[in-house]
């Protein structure tokens, strides 16, 4: 009886996989594939960083490129002032819009 049973249950079909199949999809899509596309983008950023560049750190600490030794940086926060840095926490290069953006900010919480 127990053996009659047992082949009377049915194999999963392909059409009930289906929704599992698309959240694998939607997950890879919306959320896997633009963190490694941001990821390459971040690690091409500190390969090209040359000296002269402004730079904001994970930490917020901004400065200037002054030397680049290997997988160490330094960086030159103000006048004869030098802080030593990893490569890798450097985020992003201090630009115009991340310059007013900030500014904005800045005057939205003084009032």
């Amino acid at each position: 009886m127990m053996i009659s049973l047992f082949f009377l249950q049915t194999t999963p079909s392909l059409i009930s996989m289906w929704p599992l199949l698309a959240m694998v999809l939607v997950f890879y899509f919306f959320f896997i594939r633009p963190q490694a596309k941001k990821q390459k983008e971040q690690v091409k950023f500190l390969e090209s960083l040359d000296k002269g560049e402004e730079v904001v750190t994970a930490s917020g600490l901004i400065g200037r490129v002054n030397k680049i030794d290997g997988s160490i940086v330094t960086l030159t926060i103000a006048e004869k002032t030098f802080v030593r840095v990893t490569k890798g926490s450097i985020s992003k290069e201090m630009t115009e819009a991340y310059r007013k953006s900030d500014s904005a900010s800045a005057e939205g919480s003084a009032s």
